[in-house]
């Protein structure tokens, strides 16, 4: 089959079976003239960078509720944004998002630039989203490869190679079939047919629009493909919290450095992350440990954090970092592993009921 063809078909499914998605124009509103809104395109697709779909909802719905425009999120406060982006994971997203967001709010009049090197030229902007935001807002004819389309191309085509060596060669296949009319839907019409139907395990290839060309399927080896290299074992790095909550129900946070992981957030003092931790307290105080220990698996490394939690007066004065006042504290507003440490450690520590908030 032609190109040409497969990129129809698939249109053509696209067209009756599109995802609904907050950020996404629909194939019925494109065709009555309904534009995307390039920020809604570069938001949802910073945001899906390794997190699902389900994930990302709801963030996205928060942001452009608080920030509508990519010059309102260029305002706004780093630390509003980071709180917001809690949870989400892979922090350097959101530290990118800052800065992409005043650039172009500054140099580009709060426009994004319309073509896929321009984008590049963004910061915090690779050629995945350059593609993503190229097609999709400016219709140009850029090729999208995420994980999604890999798994396609290489069922579609019967690419044995392992990835990543394959990258090239599946992306050079979605190249060739991306059409010059409608790219940014064809783009969006590959990844909801990885993502719902020519799926990781158990592809539902009966009811798929590529089924009969799909060279993998003819072969019966559609489940084994794409084929993975093996992975390096993660290492395991060990680290201390300290959690330390005042007389008046403050706790001691401090804001981590921009670089590193969870850059620019807020969590508890503590150790470095290492085979051999070392870090003194935060603030002088009897600290206990309570035998608890937070497990939690970054890209490339497995931490085992343990936790040592202490109650000190409204006098202590810490070393680093800050009290925050019990109202004004959102546990939800921490990154996850430093969740973990607040769920596990607060247990640790007495009822705090009969205390009254802090008033200043």
């Amino acid at each position: 089959m032609r190109d040409e063809s497969l990129s129809d078909s698939l249109l053509a499914w696209y067209d009756r079976h599109a995802r609904a998605m907050p950020w996404r124009v629909g194939p019925a509103d494109r065709a009555a003239g309904v534009r995307p809104d390039p920020y809604a395109v570069w938001l949802s697709e910073v945001m899906l960078q390794q997190t699902t779909v389900a994930a990302v909802r709801d963030y996205f719905r928060r942001f452009v509720t608080r920030w509508p425009t990519v010059t309102d999120l260029a305002a706004a406060e780093d630390g509003e944004v980071m709180a917001e982006w809690a949870g989400l994971g892979y922090y350097a997203r959101a530290r990118n998002l800052l800065k992409c967001a005043r650039v172009v709010a500054s140099e580009h009049g709060g426009r994004f630039p319309e073509t896929r090197e321009a984008l590049l030229k963004l910061p915090g902007i690779g050629p995945y989203t350059a593609s993503a935001v190229a097609a999709i807002a400016f219709d140009e004819r850029a090729a999208v490869v995420d994980g999604n389309v890999e798994r396609v191309m290489a069922r579609l085509y019967r690419v044995e190679t392992p990835l990543p060596e394959a990258k090239p060669e599946l992306t050079a296949h979605a190249a060739a079939l991306t059409p010059a009319e409608r790219p940014g839907d064809y783009a969006q019409a590959v990844m909801d047919l990885g993502a719902t139907v020519c799926t990781p395990k158990s592809p539902a290839c009966g009811i798929c629009p590529w089924m009969a060309p799909c060279a993998a399927r003819a072969a019966g080896v559609q489940a084994d493909l794409p084929r993975k290299a093996p992975k390096k074992a993660k290492p395991t790095r060990y680290g201390i919290a300290y959690l330390a909550r005042r007389s008046d129900g403050a706790w001691l946070l401090e804001r981590r450095p921009d670089k590193g992981l969870l850059g620019g957030m807020l969590g508890w003092p503590g150790s470095d992350w290492s085979d051999a931790p070392t870090g003194a307290p935060p603030v002088e105080a009897q600290w206990q440990d309570p035998g608890l220990e937070v497990r939690h698996t970054f890209t490339h490394f497995h931490l085992r954090l343990a936790l040592r939690v202490a109650e000190v007066g409204r006098d202590a004065v810490p070393d680093r970092g800050h009290f925050i006042p019990r109202a004004a504290f959102r546990p939800a507003s921490l990154p996850t592993v430093m969740r973990k440490a607040f769920d596990l450690g607060a247990s640790a520590l007495p009822a705090t009921e009969s205390v009254a908030p802090d008033s200043d």
